[in-house]
This record gives structure tokens, C-alpha cells and sequence, in this order.
């Protein structure tokens, strides 16, 4: 039977208590030393069954994107040896990776500014998000979504640029063409979307590949959303030729979109996200609830739902939401009442300059004056130590 989860119930091991005599060891597992008592002995065989026992979250190459100008392709954690190669093979391109891996997070984390979730990244940390990306959910769905979609989109702009040696513009787009306003010649440089796509499919999906499971096909089918969405907003820009701007000769080349638009359009996918089950022979997916459409190639896939992430769950990979600033006057999710969970916020009056009173001055100066201005910023009450208690 195929797991639906990598690490699924990993975060429900407990601690054991600690044995007779591990408070004298030191916090490193180092062997102890010649002449320790039985009890110490005893201690270091539990650390190392627990360090062996206790899962971790995988590595991600979601982490190039920290390493910025370093990346050293052998000290990338979570690369499997195709994804390795690529990147000794192309270490231009993994500076393009990684540029990309800053912008889709940035995108990941405007589109969740208002919720409970809101895409935070851990510092230092080679899994990036944490433990909140082993649960099979939706918002793991558009991680994968996103972060492929940003792969495609800096690589692609990337070739266009000239930055790369393995691309450039569209080979493709030559010739004439025609659309609803007639023929045109193509010309400029068109985004070369199809490498974008080519060279990101073969990076990210590289690990999924190598494990058979229900977890890895549910990444594949996200990983293909967000790369097709990126295709999805490309645009046919043209410049006019002829008397007095006439436009009776055009010249047009294709253009990706900003991405804003792409993470708008998997945010979109997210809120429609569609719960699936694996089918029998493990190739494809069932809708969880029958009353439910099936999902199409375009559709965000997920098996497992979602914590509230309302409190601090490190099993789950919650921060919870105490301390985060929310919108008193609102009933949407940045509001207070669904942010705070129930549990009700601080106020805070605070004084902000701002900039005010600007006027243009010739030539070529804007001038403005500072102003104070007085604001009330709420912000969630934090759990009740007992209720904390139990989610840690």
C-alpha cells in the first residue's frame, strides 16, 4: 500500500523520559568516557536510539535560495544525484534558482499576508518551512506549486537576458504569424518559456522520481500546476511600423507576465484546491468526497487537511498566531476575531512618521514633510498556558 504521508505520524513520537544519571551528561552525544557508571552508559544508548528513531524533515533545494552567490552545488542539502549533476553542469543557472527561490517565497508569503498560514520560513534551516510541509495539505500543495512556478520564471527571464549560456530568446518564434488583428512579424526576443519549463521539470521533479509513493505523485501533479500557470500569462507584445504610427507592419515577440499575476492565479487554485484519495493501482487520484468534481491537470491536488494553526504545534509545524497583528474592523481572515482564534487581541497606540505634505519642486525634486501620525495596532492575545501545553 502506498503511504500517503512521508513522515505521517513521525511527529507523534514522544520523548522518553530521561533515565537515572542523564543529567550529568553533556548536551552533545559524545561516547562517555572510560570509568562512567552504568547509568550514564544507559543514557547515552537511549540518546542514540532517539537521534536514530526521531525523524527529520527532508532537506529541499527550496534552500539554494539562502546560499545566494555561494552555492556550492556538494553543499546544497536535500539535492538527489540527477538534481547534483544539473547543478554542477549549470551553475549558472542554479544563481537563477536561487534568485527565484527569494522571489516565489516573497510571492508565497504576499498571497498568505492575511492568514493564519503565512508562508514563514525558518531561519537556517535547510527544510526551509519545517515540519509544516509533511503534512499532505493544501498549503503544501501551493508551496510546491509556487516554487516550481518560480523555477520556470527565473530561469526564463534569465535566458532572455543573456545571463545563461544554455538559452537565450525563443528560437522558435521566426517568421510571421498571425493573430485576431492580422499577421505580424516576429522579432525583439521572446521568452524562451518552453526551456524555462524543460530545465525546471527536470530539477524539481528530480526527487519525486526516485520515490514511489503517494506523497511524491501528489508533488509531481502540484509541481506541473505551477509550471504551466507561468505559461498561462504569457503575453503577445508588439511595437507599431508605418506612416505616422499606422501600425501597418507589426513586429511582436511573447512576454511573461510580472509574477505577481501567477501567484494571484495559484492562490486562486489553492481556495479551490480539490482533496483526493490514491486510486487502486496507484497512478492517479480519486476525489476524497464524491460530491466533488475530479481535478483536472490545473487543479491543486492535497490528501490530509489542514491544521487551524491557531497555537505554537511543533509536531505540526504551527507557529501559531499570538502576537500577529490583525484588523479589528474586519470579518475576513486578517480579521481579529478569525486570526486570534477566539481568543481576543492586545491594542497598542503607537505614533508612525510618515511622509506628507509632498510637492514637486523644478527641477527634478520632490520635497516632503514628516508628519506624526497615531494608530491603533491590535495584535493576538496568546494562548492559555495549559492549551499551549498540550500542542507542544
Amino acid at each position: 500500500m502506498l503511504s500517503l504521508s512521508r513522515g505521517e505520524g513521525a511527529a507523534r513520537i514522544p520523548w522518553a523520559p530521561r533515565p537515572p544519571g542523564c543529567s550529568q551528561l553533556p548536551r552533545t552525544a559524545a561516547p562517555p568516557a572510560e570509568g562512567t557508571n552504568a547509568s550514564s552508559r544507559l543514557c547515552f544508548a537511549v540518546v542514540l536510539v532517539l537521534l536514530t528513531l526521531t525523524p527529520g524533515v527532508d532537506s529541499s533545494w527550496w534552500y539554494i535560495g539562502a546560499l545566494g552567490a555561494r552555492v556550492i552545488c556538494d553543499n546544497i542539502p536535500g539535492l538527489v544525484n540527477k538534481q547534483r549533476q544539473l547543478c554542477q553542469r549549470y551553475p549558472d543557472i542554479m544563481q537563477s534558482v536561487g534568485e527565484g527561490a527569494k522571489e516565489w517565497i516573497r510571492e508565497c508569503q504576499h498571497q498568505f499576508r492575511h492568514h493564519r498560514w503565512n508562508c514563514s520560513t525558518l531561519d537556517r534551516d535547510h527544510t526551509v518551512f519545517g515540519r509544516v510541509m509533511l503534512r499532505s495539505s493544501r498549503e503544501a500543495a501551493f508551496v510546491y506549486a509556487i516554487s516550481s512556478a518560480g523555477v520556470v520564471y527565473a530561469i526564463t527571464r534569465a535566458c532572455s537576458q543573456g545571463e545563461l549560456k544554455a538559452c537565450s530568446c525563443d528560437p522558435l518564434k521566426r517568421g510571421r504569424s498571425k493573430d485576431e488583428r492580422g499577421e505580424f512579424d516576429w522579432g525583439g526576443c521572446s521568452d524562451n518559456i518552453h526551456y524555462g519549463i524543460k530545465f525546471a521539470k527536470a530539477f524539481v521533479d528530480a526527487k519525486e522520481k526516485k520515490v514511489k509513493d503517494a506523497r511524491a505523485l501528489m508533488n509531481l501533479h502540484n509541481n506541473r500546476c505551477g509550471r504551466t500557470a507561468v505559461k498561462r500569462f504569457l503575453n503577445l507584445e508588439c511595437k507599431c511600423h508605418g506612416v505616422s504610427g499606422s501600425c501597418t507592419l507589426r513586429t511582436c515577440w511573447l512576454a511573461m507576465s510580472d509574477f505577481r499575476k501567477t501567484g494571484d492565479y495559484l492562490r486562486k487554485k489553492y481556495n479551490g484546491a480539490i482533496q483526493v484519495t490514491m486510486n487502486q493501482d496507484g497512478t492517479g487520484f480519486t476525489v476524497a468526497n464524491k460530491n466533488f468534481r475530479k481535478p483536472t491537470k490545473t487543479d491543486l491536488v492535497y490528501f490530509e487537511n489542514s491544521p487551524d494553526y491557531c497555537v505554537m504545534d511543533k509536531s505540526a509545524g504551527s507557529l501559531g498566531t499570538a502576537g500577529r497583528v490583525c484588523n479589528k474592523l474586519s470579518r475576513g481572515t486578517d480579521g481579529c476575531e478569525v486570526m486570534c482564534c477566539g481568543r481576543g487581541y492586545d491594542t497598542t497606540r503607537v505614533t508612525r512618521i510618515t511622509k506628507c505634505e509632498c510637492k514637486f519642486h523644478w527641477c527634478c525634486a520632490v520635497r516632503c514633510k514628516e508628519c506624526e501620525d497615531t494608530v491603533d495596532v491590535h495584535t493576538c492575545k496568546a494562548p492559555k498556558r495549559a492549551e499551549w501545553l498540550d500542542q507542544t
